[in-house]
């Protein structure tokens, strides 16, 4: 009876500090301001950086757009930075945009150099030429 009571005792004060914690709108100087978060990453991004390739390709396979930007970068370049090359063959091969230009001016081919992905800039280069 005694662990029942503590159990419903923590889960009450758990309950209360959640409804607490999620206030979105707070005033300020009289204003109303609406607080949200949001990734900036896209969660295909994401399976990218972390070189997921089925999650990857089935991502593809239902559509997802493979030069769409998430945080300013395409998935190519998300690829080409880790060097994610056969993330990266499966993006080119689907229409993946290797000229397209991240919000800070660099290209896939820049990002792979600029983080010594040697393997990552050879596939870049041969899919340019082509």
């Amino acid at each position: 009876m005694k662990k029942t009571i503590i159990i419903s005792a923590i889960a009450l004060c758990f309950s209360v500090a959640t409804i607490q914690a999620n206030s979105s709108i707070n005033t300020l100087n009289n204003q109303s301001v609406k607080i949200s978060t949001s990734f900036k990453v896209s969660p295909f991004c994401i399976s990218i950086a972390k070189g997921d390739f089925e999650t990857v390709k089935k991502l593809v396979e239902l559509g997802a757009d493979v030069n769409q930007k998430s945080d300013g970068m395409t998935p190519a370049m998300y690829a080409a930075k880790y060097n994610r090359i056969d993330i990266l063959n499966l993006l080119i091969a689907n229409g993946a945009n290797l000229k397209a230009k991240s919000d800070k001016g660099m290209t896939a081919l820049k990002y792979a150099e600029l983080h010594k992905a040697d393997d990552a800039k050879a596939i870049i280069e041969e899919a340019m030429k082509k």
